[in-house]
């Protein structure tokens, strides 16, 4: 069982506008940055509270560091956790290995966010996703051939997180949301919006956009070469995210 410090943050206030803002990491419960590419624990938390009530079931499939399993637990929200990689279910496992006031139902398994067949139709009141973002960080270095982390192209990457979006709307109550986290990337100096391109094939699903909001990225490895870097090949270092939050109506 692990020792920790706190189990929540000193001052919490839920975000109200379309901008948000995380200098810090997480520094309560379990939570760490050693993971890269896991997403603040306050925009987790600002989506639970905003969008589920205590003793839904929500559901995260790309658990990754296991962010989300750790403010389930904290907030009282039942969660299927998932993930392609198996270090990463092992470390979500590990995340979990606290004491709190509440003991929800959270299961962690491995699978695939392209197939929820473990799930019925319109089983879940809440779900939560932050996949890579094309092959930006790799995952699993090619190990696992079907890890999003392993597609360079964006085409193909947005074809595969439509098949990803298809299973969301499936699985999804009505009248429910859906959020998600995704940022841009450039090729060739140009700049790529992979999250729009993202959000259409979402839209294409069914889902509904709710908001659009927009994450100030901290602690991005904008080194002094890179600044250099950025000078000299005039083009602007990404610094924010897109945080999509889709509806699925009830026709």
């Amino acid at each position: 069982m692990a020792k920790i410090k706190k189990l929540h943050p000193d001052e919490f206030e839920q975000e109200c506008t379309t901008v948000w803002s995380f200098k810090r990491r997480g520094n309560w419960a379990t939570h760490n940055s050693k993971y890269r590419g896991n997403w603040a624990p306050e925009v987790v938390r600002n989506l639970i509270v905003r969008y589920s009530d205590e003793n839904d079931f929500l559901l995260d499939p790309m658990i990754g560091g296991g962010t989300t399993a750790i403010e389930c637990k904290l907030l009282n929200r039942n969660l299927l956790a998932l993930d392609i990689n198996p270090n990463a279910i092992e470390l979500t496992k590990n995340a979990l290995d606290f004491e709190c006031d509440y003991n929800p139902r959270i299961r962690v398994e491995l699978n695939d966010a392209r197939d929820l067949s473990i799930l019925k139709d319109e089983s879940i009141d809440f779900i939560l996703n932050h996949p890579p973002y094309v092959d930006i960080i790799k995952y699993s270095e090619k190990k696992i051939e079907q890890d999003l982390s392993n597609i360079h192209d964006l085409e193909k990457f947005c074809d595969e997180i439509e098949k990803v979006a298809k299973e969301f709307y499936r699985v999804l109550k009505k009248d429910k949301y859906c959020a998600i986290l995704i940022g841009d990337t450039r090729r060739k100096k140009m700049y790529q919006p992979l999250a729009f391109m993202v959000m259409q094939r979402f839209l294409k699903v069914g889902f509904e956009l709710k908001e659009d909001i927009i994450k100030h990225q901290h602690n991005c490895r904008a080194t002094g070469f890179w600044v250099n870097k950025s000078k000299e090949a005039n083009f602007l270092l990404i610094m924010h995210e897109h945080l999509f939050v889709f509806k699925k109506l009830d026709d």
